[in-house]
């Protein structure tokens, strides 16, 4: 028998508030578990704005939500569960960026660019991150401990490999990390966060601009040379895919280097094994991303029609968050999830990347560059140890991509 949204029994209880906090930097928020015991579809009130949406919890049903077509990632749409507060003037103005289209507008945009991220292709990029991460491990030892991971190592080898495949000046890296930094704060006032987007936005217009003009060996000059005979998208479109691709380029895989760094100085045995043993890397990188699941809130939805999830019915119009961390700290599919194991066979199974037809496009760089910097940490590093307390970290809980404001490190 399914329940409905008026059918939920009501306690005199207000709804629990979305986002939640985790309670340690290795671990999903701790009224996950309870939710996915008891109520895995279950209604909160968004804190930004106290409207009520559907949370989601269990790994099956968040693999359905995000397979599932009656289901829209337009946030235009009445009912989407915003994470910001967006006035009704500035959402009308706001272009859709790949992220939140729907086919097929979506897969237009999106077939254009899967050659640009193909396994084979990011193989072709591994010699140049390495050299990349290289010269920046060469840097941090010239230099001599203590040095902030973070802006030493995690922050710019992925700003470097997305400028340089986008075709983005790195000179101009301090100034667009600082708005992509204020795009991923959920503190932000609408006026700030859109300052922050328009800013970025000037910035990339221009650069389009140049493109279009004096074409370069990049991925927005080829998209470019391709959308003269696809015409999937106009010239704004290109401006906020690039923004997409910018942002979301570096900034997840600056949080997960320097966070699974840490994991694995706060789990010597595992850091001991990794090196005694590289082929366990691979699989090692899939369990961070699982134990982090740093974009937990990504996979915002609104429901086009009704559906069933979990025994549940969500009406059309509802507002629905998939919530990846929930899923990747399922016990069903993940024995003892709280624990970090690098050898985990079911860690490929994880939704750190999404799922269905909005999977993270660029998966393969991002298990690439990571490989290469824990890698050659492993291996140039051996003695790497935190230079701080683990209690005095400060970590991002106010922010869209989870992570570490900075890692001091020294060996």
């Amino acid at each position: 028998m399914t329940q409905s949204a008026d059918a939920v029994p009501e306690t005199g209880s207000p709804l629990p508030r979305f986002p939640m906090r985790r309670t340690c930097p290795f671990s999903e928020p701790r009224e996950y578990a309870g939710m996915r015991a008891n109520a895995p579809v279950s209604r909160a009130a968004l804190k930004v704005n106290g409207k009520p949406t559907w949370l989601v919890t269990r790994h099956e049903d968040v693999r359905q939500v995000l397979g599932d077509s009656r289901v829209s990632s337009n946030l235009k749409l009445p009912g989407y569960p915003h994470q910001f507060h967006i006035p009704e003037e500035m959402l009308a103005q706001v272009r859709l960026m790949m992220l939140n289209m729907d086919p097929p507008e979506h897969s237009a945009q999106r077939r254009m660019l899967i050659p640009e991220f193909t396994a084979r292709r990011v193989r072709e990029m591994r010699p140049r991150i390495q050299q990349i991460v290289d010269e920046h491990v060469d840097a941090m030892l010239a230099q001599g401990g203590p040095v902030d991971l973070v802006t030493a190592l995690a922050l710019p080898v992925p700003s470097l490999v997305i400028c340089e495949l986008l075709g983005v000046p790195y000179e101009d890296h301090a100034q667009f990390e600082e708005w992509s930094a204020a795009m991923m704060n959920h503190d932000l006032s609408p006026a700030e966060y859109g300052a922050a987007v328009q800013a970025l936005d000037t910035y990339l217009d221009k650069l389009v601009t140049l493109k279009e003009d004096e074409p370069g060996d990049d991925l927005i000059s080829r998209f470019l040379e391709k959308n003269r005979t696809e015409k999937v998208a106009d010239h704004v479109d290109v401006v906020t895919m690039a923004r997409l691709m910018l942002v979301g380029g570096h900034e997840t895989t600056a949080n997960m280097i320097a966070l699974g760094v840490l994991a694995l100085l706060r789990h010597p045995e595992q850091m001991a094994a990794l090196r005694d043993d590289p082929a366990l890397l691979p699989n090692a990188i899939e369990e961070l991303l699982r134990v982090f699941s740093i974009s937990d809130s990504g996979t915002a939805r609104v429901a086009v029609a009704d559906i069933e999830v979990g025994g549940v019915t969500i009406r059309a119009g509802e507002g629905i968050l998939a919530l990846n961390n929930a899923a990747n700290h399922d016990e069903s599919v993940f024995p003892d999830p709280g624990t970090l194991d690098i050898r985990r066979e079911e860690a490929r199974s994880h939704l750190a990347f999404g799922y269905g037809i909005h999977q993270c496009i660029g998966a393969n760089l991002a298990r690439v560059e990571l490989e290469t910097v824990y890698g050659t940490l492993l291996r140039r590093v051996p003695g790497l140890r935190l230079a701080a307390e683990p209690e005095k970290l400060r970590f991002k809980d106010d922010a869209m991509v989870y992570g570490v404001y900075e890692l001091p490190v020294t060996w």
